[in-house]
């Protein structure tokens, strides 16, 4: 590929990467400290980039040079945050999350589809269970010391936080999503629940049942949406102007909450590490493998969402029964 063509490649690859409101030549221009004639030269490819500025525009948009022009080097460039209770706090993180979302969603096409190990997002539904989800991040995961010998309390965590997790869902709701699920996904949170009931974190029952509770109403909540075939809020109605909500159940593949995001023609995996932790890369070559294994896994699993109406039913059911059974093993909790 000679220079001038490879450089035109090189920012295709970069316009197709941003929103449809932001403007590549406003963006170079800035990035290079340049003005915006110079920027529409280099774009144009009549005027080509030094070595500084290519490490700058892939650094900045991190972009993988071999797979951009299929050189064989097998790299793949990875980015993302490590969450810790010093310089990267849970308010970043989740702050991180909301900033995801936003950008997904300033896309006119845009999907997203993902492989679940764990009810992720859903879990936010609810305040007292988002209450719980943060404790157990920030007490056993992040070792906050404020959390080090403290009992759960769904009240302990500042307005902030909630408020952030509420755009996460606002956010959410308004992505058309295909999750792939599992009949173990409701267990990492009971075994959650049920790790802090043997180590004596809840300083009473009805805690516990609070949670349970929570749980119950969250399940419900999302086979509504299966039902319906659109996501909305918790006690609202749905909409064909809302985005669409298709589920798959598949017994034999357990997932691990990796996430692939269509955007336009755009791709962008997020893979999770370290339990909390997320990394994303927009390489075509490894996003397109990943939704095509996403494909194939879809193929072999059974929609519930809009139609099954008899698996639907199942699926939940077996999800409530489970919840049902701890929930009645509470009852004996003595915090003595």
């Amino acid at each position: 590929m000679e220079q001038t063509g490879a450089q035109q490649v090189f920012f295709q690859h970069i316009r197709n990467t941003l929103p449809p409101h932001i403007s590549l030549v406003d963006e170079i221009a800035e990035l290079l400290n340049i003005s915006t004639d110079s920027a529409y030269r280099r774009i144009r490819g009549e005027k080509l980039i030094s070595f500084d500025e290519i490490r700058t525009l892939c650094s900045h948009f991190k972009i993988s040079l071999d797979q951009l022009f299929y050189l064989n080097s097998e790299s793949i460039i990875f980015s993302g945050g490590l969450t810790n209770n010093k310089n990267y706090g849970f308010d970043i993180y989740l702050q991180n999350i909301l900033d995801h979302l936003i950008n997904i969603n300033s896309f006119e096409r845009r999907e997203l589809i993902s492989l679940n190990k764990d009810i992720i997002f859903h879990d936010f539904n609810f305040h007292d269970l988002t209450s719980f989800r943060l404790f157990f991040w920030m007490k056993t995961v992040l070792q906050y010391p404020l959390f080090g010998k403290a009992l759960f309390d769904s009240d302990d965590f500042t307005e902030s936080l909630h408020q952030t997790v509420k755009k996460i869902m606002t956010e959410y709701n308004k992505i058309p999503s295909q999750e792939i699920w599992n009949m173990e996904n409701i267990q990492s949170i009971i075994y959650q629940i049920e790790y802090y009931k043997e180590t004596k974190v809840f300083a009473s029952a009805q805690d516990i049942l609070n949670l349970y509770e929570c749980l119950l109403k969250t399940v419900d909540h999302i086979e509504r949406q299966a039902e319906a075939g659109y996501k909305f809020q918790p006690g609202g109605k749905p909409l064909q102007t809302n985005a669409t909500y298709k589920l798959y159940v598949n017994e034999f593949i357990l997932g691990d909450n990796t996430i692939v995001a269509v955007l336009n023609d755009l791709k962008v995996v997020y893979i999770p590490h370290t339990v909390l932790n997320y990394l994303h890369t927009k390489d075509t070559a490894f996003a397109e493998y990943t939704y095509q294994h996403f494909q194939n896994i879809i193929r072999k699993s059974t929609l519930i969402s809009d139609v099954g109406e008899k698996e639907r039913s199942r699926f939940f059911n077996t999800m409530r029964e489970k919840i049902d059974d701890h929930r009645k093993s509470a009852l004996q909790y003595n915090v003595d």
